[in-house]
């Protein structure tokens, strides 16, 4: 056992800390960064201090271990992160990557400061992005990506990375939950992920049942739709009943199961939130609709090429972006997304279905 220990200690020269807490979208964007980062730097280990619930997205980054922050319970308020910084010292952390940069997160730098390690943290661009979506004196052009500014904090602790080199893992077995649930299907398979966090990203339910008739008629697709809660259960219910293609996956799959389908489907359809970036962290091609939110803040899922968005009538709502998240909305926005016809959905869809 002591010899097994001594080979571990051994096989990794530092062990750095990440730290990204949440929102999912958010976590699954460090995804790509952390699989480029272990492929350059094999020697270093890495420690993910991030909910328990996302640690099967990191599954397929070998030497990578997801240590739990349970920020409302044992690891709640300044003790508790006193504690949790305890217990992180404990696996011989030598430097912290804070890829979050909110609170929590810089009281877990400062104590790991306080012992001596080198730190750096996420430059957000709040400035930058401040501009990009006031009503007045916009400044309207391309941020950096939120991949590239996770990048960068590793490039601040000596360790830079090339996305150039970046390769998506293989697509995972299926397990027998989603070979059941999905009844050996040979079509395309379609995933359709219809909310957001907010209804000024989220595109009218109405449009989104006239793209999934469409494609339901085609008799091409296995549609899979995505969602979460009760509400968003019940309306999926309500639509997948209605038609011969279409399947809920809400409450069927265990989280983990979810992203091994996510991760063999061919097309992705989704708002600007969390599953455009779990499909991408994949490489499914992954079409993302737009509402008041717009890629040039630096949320484009990974590697997806700006063909596979689709915006709103920007001329019309010359506003656009209002916020980077959506929580904004201007008197007179709050129907931007009728701009975006069912049909040129359904010919992206098709287009990447060839």
């Amino acid at each position: 056992m002591e010899e097994s220990k001594n080979i571990q200690l051994k096989e990794f020269t530092r062990n750095i800390l990440v730290i990204r807490l949440s929102a999912m979208g958010d976590v699954a964007m460090v995804v790509p960064v952390l699989r480029v980062f272990r492929a350059t730097y094999p020697d270093v280990k890495l420690t993910v201090l991030t909910r328990k619930f996302f640690a099967p997205m990191f599954s397929d980054i070998e030497n990578l271990e997801v240590y739990p922050a349970e920020v409302n319970g044992k690891h709640k308020g300044f003790f508790g992160l006193t504690r949790l910084a305890n217990e992180l010292n404990k696996l011989g952390i030598n430097e912290v990557a804070d890829v979050h940069n909110v609170l929590r997160s810089n009281v877990l730098k400062t104590l790991f400061l306080l012992r001596g390690k080198k730190v750096a943290q996420v430059d957000k661009g709040r400035a930058e992005k401040k501009a990009l979506t006031r009503p007045n004196n916009k400044v309207f052009k391309q941020l950096k990506s939120t991949h590239q500014r996770y990048a960068d904090v590793f490039s601040a602790l000596g360790y830079p990375i090339d996305f150039l080199t970046h390769n998506f893992p293989k697509k995972q077995a299926l397990t027998k939950n989603i070979l059941s649930l999905t009844q050996g299907s040979t079509k395309k398979w379609l995933g359709i992920a219809p909310f957001a966090q907010y209804d000024s990203k989220t595109y009218p339910l109405e449009l989104m049942v006239e793209v999934i008739e469409t494609l339901d008629k085609e008799n091409r697709f296995e549609i899979f739709l995505f969602g979460g809660g009760k509400k968003e259960l019940d309306i999926l219910n309500n639509i997948a009943s209605k038609y011969n293609n279409v399947i809920n996956v809400v409450n069927k799959l265990s989280f983990e199961e979810e992203l091994k389908l996510i991760g063999n489907l061919d097309i992705m359809v989704s708002m600007d939130s969390g599953n455009a970036h779990l499909s991408a962290m994949y490489g499914v091609h992954t079409i993302t609709l737009w509402g008041v939110t717009h890629p040039f803040a630096g949320f484009m899922p990974f590697a997806q090429p700006i063909e596979n968005t689709i915006l709103p009538n920007l001329a019309k709502y010359d506003q656009i972006p209002t916020s980077i998240y959506g929580n904004k909305i201007p008197s007179g926005y709050e129907k931007v997304m009728y701009t975006i016809k069912p049909e040129k959905v359904v010919e992206a869809v098709n287009k990447l279905s060839l």
